[in-house]
């Protein structure tokens, strides 16, 4: 547990970001600043009258707006960034602005205020198309073959230079997929949003057989905090996922029994090499020793993650 800490969480409106939230408000002090492209404002609606909760709608392109809300803290949690993988594949520009030239706003603003410990959220693609499964912290080279693994990856070496240069503190996770409740994009949302448009067929992006590791956003959150709390190196970097992995066409027949439907036909659309798209890593698994050193454990399986958010996307509790 993080106990009474003044705490900037960036992207605190979005999906994780205001998961988070709701972890740490209760015994902490929290800020949130997001510029509502994606994150939403009912998300954190529960905690708007409280009094250790301010909401700040603001851009960390826009310095002066960062260091306002930096004003107070001791710990930040950057959530904030373009998530969308695809984006990269269309538009060059998007992942450098919004993930890079943001992040090293936060940190030159950190610095200026004092603030020295960041807690990051990185992502498995900084791996690339890794030859070790399930793939270590310490697996090298890293060599993403998307711009936003790129972005994250250079956002990685921004925050390590900043503690080695400046005495910084930083938890690092490299994500795998992270469901749930709230989410906005990904594979569930996808393949709901065209059942609900056609239930008697479904593209599939890829071959199908795209394999990867799902974890669930409350684990997810769990280890956030848990590395926090327990991790005391000057960069610490964890990969955050579950021990398992699952196929894009098991996710489907997930989501399809999710939705009482039958008799659906999938169509696969082939992809490039069997890719979704263009920077897709159709492998991936995580190790997750390090965090399980520290004494932490995913509750739910890839499956298991993948059958609870389908419920909470559709609303079955």
């Amino acid at each position: 547990m993080i106990k009474d800490r003044s705490i900037l969480v960036t992207g605190g409106a979005g999906f994780i970001g205001s998961h988070l939230v709701d972890e740490l408000v209760d015994s902490n002090r929290v800020t949130v600043l997001d510029n509502f492209s994606s994150g939403k404002v009912e998300h954190l609606e529960d905690h708007l009258e409280k009094p250790n909760f301010t909401l700040r709608e603001g851009d960390l392109l826009d310095q002066k707006a960062v260091e306002a809300a930096l004003e107070g803290c001791d710990l930040v949690f950057h959530l904030a960034a373009n998530p969308d993988v695809k984006v990269g594949a269309e538009d060059t520009k998007t992942h450098l602005d919004q993930n890079v030239i943001a992040t090293y706003n936060l940190l030159e603003s950190m610095r200026l205020q004092g603030v020295a410990e960041i807690a990051f959220t990185s992502t498995s693609t900084v791996y690339g198309e890794a030859a070790v499964i399930p793939t270590p912290e310490g697996y090298g080279p890293l060599l993403p073959i998307s711009l936003y693994g790129a972005s994250k990856l250079a956002c990685e070496a921004l925050i390590s230079a900043f503690c080695g240069t400046f005495g910084f503190r930083s938890w690092i996770y490299r994500f795998a997929n992270i469901v749930g409740e709230r989410g906005t994009h990904g594979v569930i949302v996808d393949f709901i949003n065209k059942l609900t448009a056609n239930p008697a067929e479904l593209e599939i992006l890829g071959s199908g057989r795209q394999r990867k590791s799902y974890l669930l956003v409350d684990d997810c959150v769990e280890a956030m905090v848990y590395a926090v709390a327990r991790a005391g190196g000057r960069v610490n970097v964890f990969n955050v996922g579950s021990a398992d992995s699952v196929d894009v066409t098991e996710i489907a027949d997930v989501v399809v029994e999710k939705m009482n439907l039958s008799g659906v036909k999938y169509q696969y659309t082939g992809g490039i090499e069997g890719r979704g798209w263009r920077g897709d890593v159709k492998t991936m698994l995580l190790s997750i020793e390090a965090l399980e050193r520290l004494g932490w454990r995913p509750k739910f399986s890839s499956r298991g993650s993948i059958e609870r958010a389908a419920d909470a996307l559709l609303g079955k509790r």
